[in-house]
């Protein structure tokens, strides 16, 4: 599987009736909550086997699977 993918299932998991491909303010729109960051930062942490520091917990970063992938790439590298 792909990163997409694995954050596809990770989200989905967390809320399966949100259209996660075409949401573009996750974040913004309240979709989710500091509780669902909160998990997706650990979900991601594990599977990924990378560190999230705060500076980089902020919307941009969580408003869209795209946003998501970013970042889990950036820190992969």
């Amino acid at each position: 599987m792909d990163t997409r993918e694995i954050l596809m299932d990770i989200l989905t998991d967390l809320h399966p009736k949100v259209d996660f491909e075409g949401a573009a303010a996750l974040i913004d729109d309240a979709v989710l909550d500091s509780f669902d960051i909160a998990t997706i930062i650990a979900d991601i942490s594990e599977e990924f086997d990378i560190n999230i520091t705060a500076n980089e917990i902020v919307p941009e970063n969580f408003n869209s699977v795209s946003a998501m992938c970013k970042l889990v790439e950036r820190l992969m590298d």
